[in-house]
């Protein structure tokens, strides 16, 4: 019942997604499992740090990653905090403890080359499913929406005489993305294909299934990987890594950190900072070439 409310408050207070709902009951119910199998435990009332200390020691002798641990315990955490602010417990068992350290990701982006590569020379079919697949990944480069963004656009956010998309990202925060020229007409181009669907069910959406529902994640995960898979070499290939390599290529271009923040839909810059990784990586090398000194090194 506990782990219930928190989570309606999550969804209906926090407008959090459902997969990220998903995500934080998965991680509690797992510590909620361990308490009661170890120390036959239900009653959260009860719980103190070295119970939790020894659910962490079980999960590194499991082989679970530092960064996996982390979350699981971050997920915890704001549980503990949700049940203080309903004054059902009045400590926090986790308020001392310190995330364990973990070694930072860098997520290698696509190069130009690449993209250019899926874009232009890999074959798209002339069908409803090509066209759809094309614009799915024009939107995600020319755009850098999240996933999630992407497949709950609906036709009402578009607006091809402005040039304009309107997203609903985290939180609910709403923001207006400028549309390229090329990508206007992709998006015309679909939208006469979609018309040749014989079933429509979800009339609002822009981007549908074969059999006229809106997408879903895993669909458009597998769409990425697949097309990748033909140009790319590199390990992850994700609409993640679309919408690193969409704030990359901006910062190499010149792009200034806080236009690049507004159009990823962070609210901080500390977020937008993690690309700058390579935007600093191709800065070095054009310094190399075009610093005077550089050839006498």
């Amino acid at each position: 019942m506990l782990l219930q409310s928190f989570l309606d408050y999550l969804l209906l207070e926090k407008n959090y997604s459902e997969l990220t709902i998903k995500a934080y009951g998965k991680d509690i119910q797992s510590f909620l499992d361990f308490l009661k199998e170890e120390y036959k435990n239900e009653n959260l009332k009860e719980v103190n740090y070295a119970q939790i200390r020894s659910w962490i020691i079980q999960m590194v002798n499991q082989n679970i990653s530092n960064r996996s641990i982390n979350r699981k315990i971050s997920s915890l955490n704001s549980f503990f905090k949700f049940l203080i602010k309903t004054e059902y417990i009045k400590i926090n068992p986790l308020a001392k403890h310190k995330a364990l350290k973990t070694s930072k990701k860098v997520q290698v982006p696509f190069s130009e080359e690449e993209i250019n590569s899926v874009l232009n020379k890999i074959s798209h079919a002339d069908s409803f499913e090509g066209v759809r697949n094309k614009l799915i990944i024009e939107l995600f480069y020319a755009t850098g929406i999240r996933r999630v963004e992407l497949i709950n656009i609906k036709l009402k956010d578009i607006d091809l005489e402005s040039k304009t998309v309107k997203i609903l990202g985290k939180r609910n925060k709403e923001r207006v993305i400028p549309l390229l020229n090329m990508l206007v007409e992709s998006i015309k181009t679909y939208l006469e294909k979609r018309k040749s669907l014989e079933v429509i069910e979800d009339k609002d959406y822009l981007l549908l299934t074969a059999k006229g529902v809106k997408l879903y994640e895993t669909l458009v995960y597998r769409i990425i990987n697949e097309y990748f898979s033909l140009a790319s070499s590199k390990v992850k290939k994700s609409p993640h890594i679309l919408r690193h390599s969409f704030a990359t290529h901006l910062l190499n271009q010149g792009a200034e950190l806080n236009a690049v923040k507004e159009l990823l839909g962070h609210s901080s810059l500390a977020a937008t900072q993690v690309y700058t990784h390579n935007s600093i990586a191709e800065l070095k090398k054009v310094y190399a070439k075009a610093h005077p000194r550089s050839k006498k090194d």
